[in-house]
């Protein structure tokens, strides 16, 4: 099985409803964003997929993300947890590159605390 994994980053807000502690107060993170793509065959040029598309696609994904309030966004009902957040990335990068390997899409908050989505 072959494996390949990109990074790219976004600032945002949040807060959770949801939630009893400091996390429903309104505030901000520095996301680390991990895609990453599987699959037993190789394709042209010896590779599952390109790093450079993979790469092109998350960053346009997480562009609509950076310096925003993730509240706004529907998609996450009024509580953008890093849970929702990677499988919100996860399925705008399967729209982007339709019959990529795609594989999952970790978040993290911090760099001890990360959610991961796999379909």
């Amino acid at each position: 099985m072959y494996f390949v994994r990109v990074e790219a980053d976004f600032a945002a807000a949040h807060f959770l409803r949801h939630y009893e502690g400091k996390c429903e107060r309104l505030h901000g993170h520095n996301y680390k964003v991990r895609a990453w793509a599987r699959g037993p065959e190789l394709g042209a040029g010896g590779m599952l997929l390109d790093f450079g598309k993979l790469k092109t696609a998350l960053r346009a994904v997480l562009e609509g993300l950076d310096h925003s309030l993730l509240n706004d966004q529907a998609a996450f009902d009024d509580d953008p947890s890093a849970e929702r957040i990677a499988e919100f990335i996860f399925k705008a990068l399967a729209l982007r590159l339709p019959g990529a390997p795609l594989h999952a899409v970790e978040v993290f908050e911090t760099e001890s605390s990360m959610a991961r989505y796999e379909p």
